[in-house]
């Protein structure tokens, strides 16, 4: 009796051991909940870091607006379109600030609207899966989709005007000038001197100036033949028959009310220009090296800032 109340006395210690052992589990249990909780909540809260992470890191590799090479105001939004080494952007009236139009960022060089919504361009794509020469693109829903129109692989247009359906490119991989009766289907070729830009007059498209190395010259055929009209070098518009404007290699404007005979020094945009329109004989915008885009409403005589 004696040893068995011993082995009983030294059992009890260990028996009185186990409801201590059944207590770690709700312990273990909140150990676990919260770290169930950590991991999610890094896991929600990583996601949102990722993904913005993402959204800058995708706001870093957009390079913006570089390189103007073109403008134009759409008739049909009046909002200004901006071609640039980095795609088309969308200035609306009012606005300050630029917006990207549509996912390409490919270098377009020549730009024009042709109609309302009806945009022509020409450059070079962003992808390796077209040839480095676009030729003439189109788009007809304000630049978010482009598509191949002529002379795919075949010609880079620095320079395009559009006027009642005939269309005038400069293709400088080629110094040649190309003419087209409809819209860009089939081409032309004239061979004038290297052309820095052209203009063709509103009311008679057959009737178009340009601006070479040579100074200005002139055609009436369409670029069949050409003569000289001045020593003037620069960027043309003619937005009335009486009032053909030039922005020369230092800013200068110049206004002709004689279809380039005479010219008169009206104003100054402030730099070296790289793109000129003028949407009416006092509306006139001007893109400037280094320095944004500028518009003038009384004809080239003042300038201020619209884009910087």
């Amino acid at each position: 009796m004696t040893a068995k109340k011993k082995r009983a006395n030294k059992t009890r210690p260990r028996t009185m051991q186990h409801p201590q052992k059944r207590q770690q589990p709700p312990t273990r249990w909140f150990v676990a909940s919260v770290g169930i909780a950590v991991v999610l909540l890094a896991v929600v809260f990583g996601a949102k870091w990722l993904r913005a992470d993402d959204d800058e890191r995708a706001s870093a590799e957009d390079p913006g607006l570089v390189h103007v090479h073109g403008l134009g105001i759409n008739p049909a939004d009046r909002a200004l379109y901006i071609a640039t080494h980095t795609g088309l952007w969308r200035l609306p009236r009012g606005a300050r600030e630029p917006e990207r139009v549509g996912g390409s960022r490919q270098d377009t060089m020549g730009f024009t609207v042709a109609a309302p919504d009806h945009f022509l361009g020409s450059g070079h794509p962003d992808n390796v899966r077209q040839p480095p020469l676009l030729g003439l693109i189109e788009s007809n829903d304000r630049g978010e989709e482009w598509d191949s129109v002529s002379l795919l692989g075949q010609a880079d247009f620095h320079v395009l005007r559009a006027v009642r359906g005939r269309v005038y490119g400069y293709d400088v991989t080629n110094q040649r000038l190309m003419v087209s009766t409809n819209s860009g289907r089939s081409w032309i070729e004239r061979r004038p001197p290297p052309v820095i830009d052209l203009a063709p007059n509103p009311a008679n498209p057959t009737h178009v100036i340009a601006s070479t190395e040579r100074g200005l010259l002139v055609s009436r055929d369409s670029g069949e033949r050409w003569s000289p009209l001045g020593d003037g070098v620069g960027l043309l518009a003619w937005p009335d028959p009486d009032a053909l404007y030039l922005v020369d290699g230092v800013g200068d404007v110049l206004r002709s009310s004689d279809r380039g005979r005479r010219w008169t020094r009206v104003g100054q945009i402030g730099g070296q220009p790289a793109a000129l329109i003028a949407t009416t004989e006092q509306e006139l915008y001007a893109a400037v090296h280094q320095g944004g885009i500028v518009r003038s409403r009384d004809g080239g005589r003042t300038w201020e800032t619209v884009t910087s």
